[in-house]
């Protein structure tokens, strides 16, 4: 399944409670993205709250943006990325 970065903005600051209520909203995010067969794996939101960059595992980039849709969420970009792993090249040079 092809994995994807989407770029978000919240001019006003995304907020989602550390409370039970939090964890409803993003369990519904979950639920929604499933009818498109979108896997949320995690996000990343800048200091000021204003900016997020997500991973998401989806079938295309068109699934992601009617699962954004469906969550009431901002699209900003959908860029399809793959894995680089520092990691991976560690003793493998001579």
């Amino acid at each position: 399944m092809p994995r994807y970065l989407v770029e978000r903005t919240f001019p006003d600051g995304l907020e989602i409670p550390t409370t039970g209520q939090g964890a409803k909203t993003c369990l519904g995010v979950v639920e929604n993205n499933a009818e498109e067969h979108v896997t949320w794996v995690t996000s990343y939101v800048s200091n000021d709250k204003t900016k997020t960059y997500c991973i998401y595992d989806g079938p295309s980039p068109e699934a992601i943006r009617r699962s954004a849709a469906a969550n009431g969420l901002p699209v900003d970009s959908v860029t399809e990325v793959r894995v680089l792993d520092p990691y991976f090249y560690v003793g493998g040079a001579s």
